[in-house]
């Protein structure tokens, strides 16, 4: 991977904890990111190939060059924000002292800023201390995703004196790629369920996701989670048990970043 928005506020990387089947539509994609979702509590996703966390769960600053020194005893953040590679401008960034993705996101002191032109982002002026969320707007739309590489649960940013810390790169994805079929709401029987949706533009390949509500007595079909798909439709060839389920497809370009997913978790039940 869904997740609401926060109330002030992949980048979780994205990632959210496992709570039942809803939740967990969230975490494969995000929640995965950044769409549209309705479901509860923030949306979070990565997006980012995979980086080492400390020890100490922090993300490690990488290197570059500083756009501008900090004041005397206090730190810079600076990063960027990427789709499909290119420069991702105007999007707004937030450092959090603190955040919790089931509670509303970003609590206690934060700051905020947005990328440039070249989709690049500068905090500046930051009292050193530990923070635990760094965020990445999702473009137009109330999402955010962590600035942090690889699906982690927890993120945190050691912001030093006199020092800037370089963020991982954020590569950020949509939520407005179309699911054909099944409808929202469709009820269907139990073999060869078929999933089709609309090409996305620069798209190499998908990856489709049917997450059940066990509540409901259905059952994950395991072999479609993250399922890579090279077309536009894929048939489950495994009867799915009667209840509820919702998937999701997502579209990821030949440099393995993700580009966008459907802004609706779809929601079906087998009868």
């Amino acid at each position: 991977m869904r997740l609401r928005p926060e109330t002030s506020l992949t980048l979780v990387v994205l990632a959210v904890m496992l709570l039942g089947c809803k939740a967990a539509q969230n975490l494969a994609g995000n929640q995965n990111t950044n769409a549209n979702g309705n479901t509860t509590a923030t949306r979070t996703n990565s997006n980012t190939t995979t980086t080492t966390q400390n020890e100490d769960g922090t993300i490690p600053s990488g290197t570059g060059t500083e756009k501008e020194k900090p004041a005397a005893g206090k730190g810079n953040v600076q990063g960027k924000a990427l789709f499909n590679e290119q420069p991702a401008v105007g999007v707004e960034v937030k450092l959090c002292k603190t955040f919790n993705r089931f509670m509303g996101g970003c609590t206690g002191e934060s700051f905020t800023t947005k990328t440039d032109d070249a989709g690049e982002y500068l905090i500046k002026n930051v009292p050193p201390d530990l923070y635990e969320g760094l965020t990445v707007k999702v473009f137009n739309t109330p999402y955010y995703v962590f600035a942090t590489s690889g699906y982690v649960a927890a993120a945190k940013y050691n912001i030093e004196a006199d020092k800037t810390y370089f963020a991982p790169d954020t590569n950020l994805f949509k939520n407005d790629l179309k699911v054909v079929s099944p409808k929202m709401n469709a009820k269907l029987g139990p073999e060869n369920v078929e999933v089709k949706w609309d090409a996305y533009p620069d798209a190499a390949y998908y990856k489709l996701s049917v997450y059940a509500e066990t509540a409901t007595g259905a059952e994950p079909p395991y072999d479609f989670i993250g399922r890579r798909v090279d077309e536009l439709s894929i048939v489950i060839d495994k009867p799915l048990k009667v209840g509820g389920y919702y998937l999701r497809v997502d579209a990821y370009n030949e440099s393995d970043h993700k580009l966008s997913q459907n802004g609706t978790d779809i929601k079906f039940s087998v009868k």
